[in-house]
């Protein structure tokens, strides 16, 4: 079995095998040119996306610079998605987004992930979790969400949180871990 093999298959892998890097970079280079794009062209910012995600809905936009290891490669967006400026898609795993989604400045979703055992890891080994966020789901400034985590629809992050569990829909989430506060309602209207 391949390293790529391994690493789409959630597998410990080598992220470093050449096979792997070589493809990679592809991708890196194509996110270098579009981070150097101005705020106007738009019509070049949406061609990136739909060429280069996995999946790219209608409507959708990101604030530069925005930074992701395979360039959006394994990025699912739905419809309707803003990304602030700054945010971190570690996309070495998929990361599923569903429509009219949120995401505020400095975001970090990530999907790669480090053995725990030490023998492992001094090797340089790695495994994917992919990550999904429902739709209609806002999150706020600073949020980071670790590799695995399910964010049902309809749900709020406060700015800051860490997102180590998943998250059920129709929730208002907040803290270090995060954790639901409470359900969202009609008194949010």
């Amino acid at each position: 079995m391949t390293e790529y093999e391994r690493m789409v298959q959630g597998l410990n892998y080598d992220p470093c095998d050449e096979k792997i890097m070589e493809e990679q970079r592809v991708y890196q280079d194509k996110l270098w040119e579009f981070n150097q794009l101005k705020p106007s062209d738009l019509a070049a910012k949406e061609a990136y996306m739909k060429e280069n995600f996995a999946e790219c809905g209608e409507r959708c936009y990101i604030e530069l610079p925005f930074h992701a290891n395979w360039g959006g490669h394994h990025i699912h967006f739905g419809s309707d998605i803003y990304l602030n400026s700054n945010c971190t898609l570690v996309d070495d795993g998929h990361i599923y987004i569903g429509d009219h989604v949120l995401i505020g400045p400095n975001v970090t979703i990530a999907t790669a992930n480090h053995p725990q055992e030490p023998e492992l890891r001094v090797k340089g080994l790695q495994y994917n979790r992919d990550v999904r966020i429902g739709e209609n789901t806002w999150l706020g400034a600073g949020v980071i969400i670790v590799p695995g985590v399910n964010i049902g629809k309809n749900v709020v992050i406060g700015a800051g949180s860490v997102v180590v569990k998943d998250i059920p829909d129709n929730t208002l989430a907040v803290g270090n871990p995060c954790r639901v506060i409470r359900n969202i309602g009609p008194k949010d209207n």
